[in-house]
């Protein structure tokens, strides 16, 4: 009798959730498709230019599609969503399972476990897969640059030092005006070196050349003879410089951790990577909220039809969260709120209203 009683319940599980992961999935292939053809249309002139080829298009199409497919997996949730539950109610499926008796939070139970399973995905994609790809695609673009001295200067703290670069090239092999300052223990500056560049060799490491050095003992001023060149003894590798070169890099958790605990160079915030760690793991929680704002289109009158502004409304609730989330997450980027407060009261607050507009339209 208990292998009877479950079996229906297991059908539907697997039913339901088959079908909302593949209208997900659907809905995001359209719109990294979309997003694929916006970036080939800006960066195709580019990579032409520098003789790359059909190769080159193909090779910055596939480095770029996890951070495409990352970014939009939350509104593929919100309208593979809408697009299952509208479709579902508009041919009665929905009326035929409340008849059953099965009642709205136990269609939501039954769709949790795709969404989870996509929320992971998202986890996975931004932690693991998007940042390499990332950087190996930043590489890539610096390697065939032609112009590289046209890169922009970034800054960078590793330890007790502080480090100015002019540009990088040869995909992080070579940095060009090299500074570097280091600091006593009290934050007060010892010594300042400039080398004209720096190259790297994985026999020798980071081999500086034309170096120029100036210590500071107090009030003590000592400039240094020149030096053609010298070892530069530091953990930093080719594709650090890659990452601090390039504007707002993905980065996994595990460089996060790092970055906050001083053993890896940053040239971003605490608040900021902090913000960063939380945001990542409650990307399953996210889902969840949108799924919840897409519910209220089972609650579509059969007459209605397809001339129902249910969906849109629920659409317009979906992305009004993204956007507050967004928002929220820049204030918190830029310091004027505590990275939970950046993160966690969007949740809570969508939440509420959604889980109000469900027990309304469930009283009625």
């Amino acid at each position: 009798m208990k292998t009877q009683s479950t079996a229906p319940t297991h059908v539907l599980l697997r039913y339901l959730s088959g079908m909302l992961f593949g209208r997900v999935m659907f809905s995001c292939a359209i719109l990294v498709g979309l997003m694929e053809i916006l970036a080939l249309l800006e960066q195709t002139t580019p990579i032409l230019q520098r003789h790359l080829g059909v190769t080159g298009i193909l090779t910055y199409a596939g480095m770029r599609l996890p951070f495409l497919v990352a970014g939009a997996l939350p509104l593929s949730v919100l309208i593979g969503a809408l697009l299952m539950l509208s479709q579902m109610t508009l041919a009665s499926e929905m009326a035929i399972l409340q008849a059953s008796g099965l009642s709205m939070w136990g269609l939501y139970k039954r769709l949790i476990p795709a969404t989870l399973l996509i929320g992971v995905m998202g986890v996975v994609l931004d932690d693991q897969v998007t940042p390499r790809s990332e950087q190996a695609l930043a590489a890539w673009w610096n390697r065939t640059d032609p112009h590289p001295e046209n890169g922009h200067a970034f800054w960078f703290h590793e330890g007790g030092h502080i480090g100015r670069v002019q540009y990088v090239a040869d995909g992080g092999n070579m940095l060009s005006g090299l500074d570097l300052y280091t600091r006593t223990p009290d934050g007060l500056l010892q010594e300042a070196l400039h080398a004209d560049r720096a190259d790297y060799t994985h026999a020798r490491g980071w081999q500086m050349r034309t170096i120029h050095r100036i210590q500071i003992d107090g009030n003590k001023t000592d400039r240094l003879p020149p030096e053609d060149e010298t070892i530069w003894q530091t953990s930093l590798h080719p594709w650090d410089f890659i990452r601090l070169s390039a504007e707002n890099p993905p980065l996994s958790s595990g460089t996060i951790i790092g970055m906050l605990r001083g053993r890896l160079p940053s040239d971003s915030s605490p608040g900021f990577l902090q913000a960063g760690l939380l945001e990542r793991f409650l990307r399953p929680a996210a889902m969840m909220v949108l799924l919840l704002l897409a519910m209220p289109v089972i609650y579509i009158p059969p007459r209605t039809g397809t001339r129902s502004w249910v969906p849109v409304w629920c659409l317009g609730a979906g992305l009004l969260f993204i956007i507050a989330q967004g928002l929220l997450r820049a204030m918190g980027n830029a310091g004027l709120l505590p990275p939970p407060v950046a993160t966690i009261p969007g949740l809570i607050i969508f939440t509420l209203g959604a889980v109000t507009a469900l027990l309304r339209n469930e009283a009625k």
